[in-house]
């Protein structure tokens, strides 16, 4: 469906079908997608520039140019990237993509079980975490459920992250939706893999809990250090770059 959104090719019917639904609901949708894809690369610039060169895109989804390694490796040549997701189609497309380049790799994992995808072979095979390494969740958090303890995943992250790390973040808020178009957009994916959950500002902030926050901060995906005008959309895609201290009396959150 965020294919779809973006406008790219691969998607099926019922992926299509299902998008038309999120977009008759909200029909800003295509702008936040588009949004959060400028977001994501204006992030991993940043993150290249200062010096990340290993990166864990969780959740990836289909592989859309501009992908995190296209991107890193525009500043840093020698980034490697290891990219996730359970959805077995994303799996084929990724493994094409990541087949014969050494330095990246594709884990048929699940973001509901982190300790799993970090203990994988293949990750360690490219990635050292004693070295820091950026987490990205870009608009994957928002289809966690509570009950299976979104917090608990970033925690798990967090602690294997080495101090000079960071963790990408972008999520639906709440606050601004009405009920109307939460309930309308909700009946849609609860028949997708995955529930889509908004949550608040506040609730987004906290998994941030322990990291320093690059500025801006936690604002708007489209503002997140962007010279662009764009315009304010009633749904707010939130996003945020948090940073591990190095020295760990600094922390806060």
């Amino acid at each position: 469906m965020y294919d779809y959104f973006l406008g790219g090719k691969d998607h099926f019917e019922a992926d299509r079908k299902a998008a038309e639904r999120v977009i008759a609901a909200y029909p800003e949708t295509r702008i936040v997608a588009r949004a959060n894809r400028r977001f994501l690369t204006r992030a991993v610039w940043y993150l290249a520039e200062h010096g990340i060169r290993q990166y864990v895109d969780l959740g990836s989804g289909m592989p859309t140019s501009p992908t995190v390694h296209e991107i890193a490796r525009q500043v840093r040549p020698d980034a490697r990237v290891v990219y996730v997701d359970n959805d077995p189609v994303v799996a084929s497309h990724c493994r094409f993509i990541c087949d014969g380049d050494r330095g990246l790799k594709f884990i048929e994992g699940d973001v509901r079980a982190p300790q799993d995808i970090l203990d994988d072979l293949a990750l360690a095979d490219i990635l050292d975490l004693s070295e820091p390494v950026a987490f990205v969740c870009s608009a994957v958090l928002h289809f966690i459920r509570d009950e299976d303890q979104p917090k608990g995943i970033i925690a798990v992250l967090r602690e294997r992250m080495a101090p000079g790390s960071y963790l990408v973040i972008s999520h639906g808020a709440a606050d601004t939706l009405s009920k109307d178009v939460l309930s309308k957009i909700a009946d849609v994916y609860r028949g997708a893999t995955a529930p889509a959950v908004p949550r608040t500002a506040r609730e987004i902030r906290e998994f941030f809990a322990g990291l320093d926050l690059v500025e801006p901060g936690l604002v708007d995906a489209s503002r997140w250090r962007s010279d662009m005008k764009e315009k304010a959309t009633k749904v707010r895609l939130l996003a945020g770059v948090g940073r591990k201290p190095r020295d760990e009396e600094g922390q806060h959150g």
